[in-house]
């Protein structure tokens, strides 16, 4: 009934040419998701219980996270639900960057998942071994570069732009292009995974960072627009505006249950996931630096893992955090969990502010 309700909703609205307006079909998405994901949120998580897909909690973590033990986890598949089916109602299917990135979003979800239901369900605590991850990832992520890089008629495809300098760009070549494109898909995939580790703390910034990116997209995609704030002129990129309106309605959606108390966690199927999407549109509309801005809580968090493990091995044993990644170091030097959350969400929504700020600081 409701796939029917869809079609005719889909069908009456193409009548009226609504199609023709980004905008429009953007926050429609959102909407859109947001449904999907209040309508199929608890009977999702109903089954997730029911199967037992339970989250296991670190015995060396914060004493307050053993109440946790057992909240169905891979609720990530909601948002990928709400996300796949958006853009497939709102979508100009014909647009080549729109298909990109939600291939790279659902590749990276089936990795996520596999990990996931290895640890959960085969109760094998390493999951998707590490290799393998690192592995899969890889693959799809150099796929996407690889194809992103090779697309003929994009004008600033091989430079990196510098949001504070109008007139700069730093050439990178076909190589070049490819190489950061990687690294970052892969770098945002597992900076976001890394952030997954409190109630509603990853994402709420996803939601803020992607609806950040719909307009940079969309900005992107419009040649005069992107004229006149200086920021080069993508074809077809504006499409992505609608996807990341169907991302932020999704996240959004799904915070209405992951919030504290989670009724569920979105695991790494929702997180990998997630991450992947947001670095594939950040390259797509040449605004890599902006992304590592607006989000500076996920690198945060990835750098403070890195030199926690460095510092550790170099000193032979000793720590610079109280525990990595950084929000449990402030969880065990007395904030509440709901404290740092919502502190870091503070922060995040500076950053995606002083990011979006770039397009007149130029």
């Amino acid at each position: 009934m409701l796939l029917e309700l869809a079609q005719w909703l889909a069908q009456d609205i193409r009548a009226f040419n609504v199609f023709g307006y980004i905008t429009l079909r953007t926050v429609l998405a959102a909407m859109t998701a947001l449904v999907i994901s209040f309508v199929f949120g608890p009977p999702v998580i109903r089954w997730l219980a029911a199967k037992k897909i339970g989250q296991s909690v670190r015995n060396d973590g914060p004493k307050s996270h053993l109440t946790k033990a057992g909240t169905p986890t891979m609720g990530g598949a909601l948002i990928l639900i709400s996300i796949g089916i958006t853009t497939l109602l709102w979508g100009d299917l014909s647009n080549r960057y729109l298909w990109v990135v939600l291939l790279v979003t659902l590749g990276f979800g089936t990795v996520g998942w596999v990990d996931d239901w290895r640890k959960v369900v085969h109760r094998n605590p390493k999951g998707l071994p590490a290799r393998w991850k690192f592995f899969w990832q890889s693959v799809i992520g150099l796929a996407a570069a690889v194809y992103l890089g090779l697309l003929p008629g994009v004008p600033a495809a091989q430079e990196l732009i510098i949001p504070f300098l109008k007139t700069f760009a730093y050439p990178l070549g076909v190589i070049g292009f490819i190489g950061l494109t990687y690294l970052v898909i892969v770098g945002t995939s597992n900076a976001v995974n890394l952030t997954d580790g409190l109630d509603g703390l990853a994402i709420m910034p996803t939601a803020l960072v992607g609806g950040a990116l719909a307009i940079f997209a969309y900005v992107a995609g419009h040649a005069v627009f992107s004229k006149y704030l200086g920021v080069p002129h993508i074809p077809g990129a504006g499409e992505l505006a609608v996807f990341c309106g169907a991302l932020a309605g999704a996240a959004l959606g799904f915070l209405w249950f992951n919030a504290y108390p989670a009724e569920v966690f979105m695991g790494d199927v929702g997180a990998l996931a997630l991450g992947a999407a947001l670095g594939t549109v950040a390259v797509v509309v040449r605004q890599e630096v902006v992304l590592f801005i607006m989000g500076g809580l996920f690198v945060a968090e990835t750098l403070s893992v890195m030199v926690q493990v460095l510092y550790f091995k170099w000193s032979g044993g000793r720590r610079i955090f109280r525990m990595a990644p950084l929000h449990h170091h402030y969880e065990l030097g007395g904030w509440k969990e709901t404290q740092v959350v919502v502190r870091f969400w503070i922060i995040t929504i500076l950053l995606v502010l002083f990011g979006l700020s770039t397009l007149k600081l130029r």
